[in-house]
């Protein structure tokens, strides 16, 4: 008897593993075929010099060598690093204090929750349009409100912070929210207890919200490491082909771009892709090494 419902057991639970596998197989099929497949293809074009009507012949590491001894590249490397300082811990500070001040008692909130968010739902080209008449040199707002004629967008030294910009506009509400939810999981208990020792607001807020709400900023911050240095639509639609400061604005995304549907070398453009992914890589290994410094896990 008892071995009957032993094996009716383990026939139950091999029955379930099969309808789990059922029911992850659609995600696993398109991880594979949507993202899996694409990157070995790119790795295999990394290696190759590719012809017309997608033949290709393998050629070894020459278009790495090509890439690590152009200038151009280097260039590029700098821009989507120097676009990740620019961004990151700016907009992961404007972030967690509009989350703070959305989970404060404050009249229409929620209306304050929707317009942060607003930025994220509308499209990219819309933004990049607004933003360009924002930043004109000859009737752009912030050039009248200063009352110079500041080439924001054709300036070197300017364009790609003008573009961090806009970056870090479009990306605060969709943060905040993200870190609203890690914020409004804390148990009020916590802050009973330091309103009765005499703990003030900003007290609170460096010794309970910022520990509790850790593991969501982390993730957040992971997130906007990858947004950054793989960041293209932004900048193709702020910067034009023909505007001077190019060169000071294009990422590694954007010259991917370039060489693989302008230039049609996508060989050397899947290079450029390998090494974009692998410095997302290190940057992220870096990350999950130094949580254990400042990340809290315990409840």
């Amino acid at each position: 008897m008892k071995e009957g419902k032993i094996m009716g057991k383990k026939r139950t639970l091999t029955d379930e593993s099969k309808w789990g596998y059922i029911l992850i197989a659609p995600t696993i099929i398109g991880l594979i075929v949507l993202n899996v497949y694409p990157f070995i293809q790119t790795l295999i074009l990394s290696f190759s010099a590719t012809h017309p009507f997608g033949i290709y012949e393998i050629t070894g590491p020459q278009n790495y060598v090509r890439m690590f001894e152009s200038r151009e590249f280097w260039k590029a490397t700098w821009n989507s690093i120097y676009f990740c300082i620019l961004t990151v811990p700016a907009g992961l500070f404007l972030s967690l204090i509009t989350a703070v001040l959305l989970n404060a008692k404050l009249k229409g909130k929620t209306a304050f929750r929707a317009i942060y968010f607003l930025p994220m739902v509308v499209a990219p080209a819309a933004i990049a349009m607004v933003w360009k008449w924002i930043f004109n040199a000859e009737y752009g707002i912030i050039n009248q409100m200063i009352g110079t004629k500041v080439n924001w967008l054709t300036n070197p030294s300017l364009v790609l912070p003008a573009c961090a910009v806009v970056a870090i506009w479009s990306a605060i509400g969709y943060d905040a929210i993200l870190l609203l939810s890690g914020i409004q999981n804390i148990s009020k208990s916590y802050y009973e207890a330091a309103s009765l020792d005499g703990a003030t607001k900003i007290q609170q807020f460096f010794r309970i919200t910022l520990p509790m709400v850790s593991p969501t900023l982390f993730v957040v911050l992971i997130m906007r490491l990858m947004a950054s240095l793989k960041v293209y639509d932004l900048i193709y639609m702020m910067v034009d082909q023909t505007n001077p400061a190019l060169t000071n604005a294009q990422s590694l995304m954007y010259l991917f771009y370039r060489e693989s549907f302008v230039a049609g070398n996508r060989g050397y453009a899947s290079a450029i892709v390998v090494w974009t992914v692998l410095l997302i890589g290190i940057v992220t290994a870096l990350q999950f090494w130094g949580q254990k410094k400042w990340v809290n896990y315990e409840v």
